[in-house]
């Protein structure tokens, strides 16, 4: 595809900063810099790429606008891989304003959300699924959900799927061409080969679509919900968690009705962080339906912290631990958390301590919500429990649901050719499923793409990127 307009763009906040940039790409783009840019010698479009010149810029009316310094990059080396210019200037909102107008006045046209991005992947400088990461890049808050924003941006995970799909198309082309030679009974494609060749290729596709789950929440915020009855002190952890007053704390219980939700950075991992109702017997409208949030939140959650009054007595601190266990679900991780340690003298010989530490196989630890004691514990705990799970996952993580849907599409496709062959169909319809599986593997990378999906993909960048 060829773009005919020279698009721009503020690549930067104005006003936010001591300088801001804008970019100017496409094929008038270094005749456009020209008109608006004052250099002392030569011109822009005779500039050699990668060099920086030292421009003016004037008002309509000849006074000076600014000075600035203006980036020169000739296609196809550049971020677009068209002729491109990025100018710097002073972060004045009226200075960036009115260098647009001069570009526009003089033929460029301001850029839609994520143009300069799809050009890039058009002139074939980033497949799709390197430029969705881009935009994942930007968005990431955490360590972890950047490390796997760049790794995607470098290929790695479409480097995987190309291989797949490589494989499968030079074995459906075998597959294929027996079809010219069906009279004489030729088999060029082994089956023995094919059959595993597909089995192989539907787990990877399975494993990265399973993925999704840990990738999103690594991404958005691995979900943790604090979980306990009324009064154990689960809105009061939440506000020292976050060193601010964000939750209602009061004495009267059933004072959180509703799910609370915010994230914290704990060790370059983001957690997302749900305050819920009281866990009780209740027949207020409201409340109940707060609890009912409660127990839906705490099914979806990857972490719960299980809150406790350690000052109950021994009969309704056993029904309270026994309750929590109840909640947790194979495969959930729970910490408990032993709330109110300050009340309670000599926790070495208490009964509460004993009976959670021998019935609980968790990690147990005494926190004190209102005196910040053992919060520093929890946050190890938590940042702990994030290194474990990134470290078994040192493969490839899905974070995109629109690749997750198709890597679930794939093995479909796989499945059922995988059942055709044990039900001896014949190799043309083997051949269709192969052949549906390699288009949804292609829409990942953008071999296979329509202007309804590139638009839906592009609309959520923003301007300038």
């Amino acid at each position: 595809m060829y773009f005919d307009e020279t698009i721009c763009a503020p690549a930067t906040i104005a006003g936010t900063g001591a300088v801001s940039l804008i970019r100017l790409s496409g094929p008038e783009s270094l005749k456009i810099a020209d008109k608006v840019l004052q250099t002392i010698k030569g011109t822009l479009e005779e500039t050699p790429g990668y060099r920086l010149k030292f421009c003016k810029v004037y008002s309509p009316d000849g006074t000076l606008l600014d000075e600035v310094l203006a980036s020169v990059f000739h296609a196809p080396h550049s971020y677009t891989g068209e002729d491109s210019v990025e100018i710097t200037c002073h972060a004045s909102a009226y200075i960036v304003d009115s260098i647009l107008q001069l570009l526009c006045a003089a033929g460029a046209r301001m850029a839609g959300p994520g143009e300069f991005t799809q050009r890039a992947f058009v002139n074939g400088k980033m497949d799709l699924a390197q430029a969705e990461a881009v935009a994942d890049v930007i968005a990431s808050q955490s360590a972890s959900s950047h490390k796997i924003a760049m790794n995607q941006l470098k290929g790695s995970f479409s480097k995987e799927l190309k291989s797949m799909r490589d494989e499968m198309l030079k074995i459906v082309s075998l597959m294929e061409l027996e079809l010219d030679f069906s009279e004489e009974e030729v088999e060029f494609a082994d089956r023995t080969a094919l059959l595993e060749l597909l089995e192989a290729t539907d787990r990877h596709c399975r494993r990265l679509a399973d993925s999704f789950k840990l990738g999103n929440a690594i991404k958005n915020g691995i979900p943790v919900t604090i979980a306990g009855a009324t009064n154990t002190g689960k809105s009061t952890l939440l506000n020292a968690l976050l060193g601010e007053e964000r939750a209602i704390v009061s004495d009267i219980a059933g004072t959180t009705r509703d799910t609370i939700e915010e994230t914290l950075n704990i060790g370059g991992t983001l957690f997302r962080f749900i305050d819920t109702a009281g866990i009780r017997g209740t027949e207020e409208t409201i409340e109940k339906i707060g609890i009912e949030r409660t127990f839906k939140k705490v099914s979806e959650a990857q972490v719960i912290l299980a809150m406790t009054d350690v000052s109950l007595d021994e009969a309704s601190f056993a029904v309270e631990v026994q309750s929590l266990l109840d909640l947790i679900k194979p495969g959930q991780h729970a910490i408990f958390l032993l709330n109110k340690c300050d009340k309670v003298a000599n926790l070495g010989v208490n009964k509460n301590v004993n009976h959670i530490n021998n019935i609980v196989k968790s990690p147990v630890i005494q926190i004190s919500a209102r005196n910040l004691e053992g919060i520093d514990e929890l946050r190890a705990k938590l940042a702990q429990f994030a290194s474990k799970l990134l470290s078994e996952s040192d493969e490839t993580l899905v974070t995109n649901l629109r690749h997750a849907q198709e890597l679930s599409e794939t093995s479909v496709a796989l499945e059922r050719a995988i059942d055709g062959m044990a039900s001896s169909l014949p190799s043309d319809l083997v051949a269709q499923d192969i052949r549906e599986a390699i288009y949804h593997l292609g829409t990942i990378v953008g071999e296979i793409s329509t202007d309804e999906v590139l638009g839906n993909i592009f609309k959520n960048f923003c301007i300038g990127k």
